[in-house]
């Protein structure tokens, strides 16, 4: 039996978004610098702070999105669903999104832990209990933390994606280096799944640290890099969505594309392109 993988928008092998959290006005900065790489990020906002004006302000954040990048839910108050009783993450994640959701016209989906997240438990709360009333409240992934590591895979469970490494880990550069090296197409026949780079962290840690010479050289050893496709967490999700909507027939040999985007794979070493609501024919 052949071997099909998921390839990116245009057959790219490789994609690369970022993830900040808490929204400090520092984020003005962080975005000034993925513009000028064409690079995005996924901004995790705590409602409270944005419409109190204690952090970005909300024109400053409609300001981000609208060059690209994306808002996501991290809780109105910052709590941490682990650690708190589920009513309370419940309450925290919904009236985040709400809220969010008002003072930017637009759905949103995505989230990252706040605080210590899925790390620790307490309170009679467990992963399960947090997964399901995430999934009832409309999140479809949510970020967690803890385990960098240079495997650069697609989650398995979205609603405890894995990131690639925060800023400050000192093999960044390491992975870096392993990731823009690889030729996917080249690997052996198993091993030519689709590559991910996502890198988390604060913007105020750059101020802090009095590095933001770090971020510029994150952003140009990972830019302009025609393999790679430079997206943000929602755009990821929605897209592998797509790919594994999918229908194929009993010999795999034929596929149909049900969804609104054109969706990308290879088999064997053979690239495809299936276009939205078309019916493929491989060889």
């Amino acid at each position: 039996m052949a071997y099909r993988f998921l390839r990116f928008p245009g057959g790219k092998t490789k994609a690369v978004t970022f993830s900040y959290d808490d929204g400090s006005r520092t984020d003005l900065r962080l975005a000034e610098v993925l513009d000028r790489y064409n690079m995005k990020c996924t901004f995790n906002l705590n409602s409270s702070r944005l419409l109190e004006g204690s952090a970005l302000t909300l024109d400053e954040a409609k300001a981000l999105v609208g060059n690209g990048h994306e808002v996501a839910v991290h809780g109105k108050h910052h709590i941490a669903c682990g650690i708190a009783p589920a009513a309370d993450g419940i309450r925290d994640v919904l009236t985040c999104r709400e809220e969010l959701e008002s003072a930017f016209g637009r759905i949103i989906r995505g989230m990252a832990y706040a605080d210590t997240g899925i790390t620790a438990f307490a309170n009679g709360t467990d992963y399960a209990t947090v997964r399901k009333y995430l999934t009832d409240l409309g999140i479809v992934y949510s970020r967690t933390l803890g385990a960098d590591n240079d495997r650069f895979e697609l989650p398995s469970d979205w609603l405890a994606w894995m990131p690639t490494a925060h800023h400050n880990n000192p093999q960044m550069f390491d992975f870096i280096e392993k990731f823009i090296s690889c030729d996917v197409n080249s690997q052996y026949c198993a091993a030519r799944y689709p590559r991910l780079f996502y890198i988390w962290g604060h913007s105020y840690e750059f101020e802090h640290n009095d590095n933001w010479n770090l971020l510029e050289s994150i952003c140009k050893k990972l830019g302009g890099k025609e393999d790679i496709w430079y997206a943000t967490n929602i755009e990821i999700y929605e897209y592998v969505n797509a790919y594994n909507s999918l229908v194929w027939s009993a010999d795999f040999k034929t596929v149909y594309n049900p969804t609104l985007c054109n969706v990308y794979f290879d088999i064997m070493g053979k690239a495809y392109c299936v276009r939205s609501g078309e019916t493929l024919v491989t060889e």
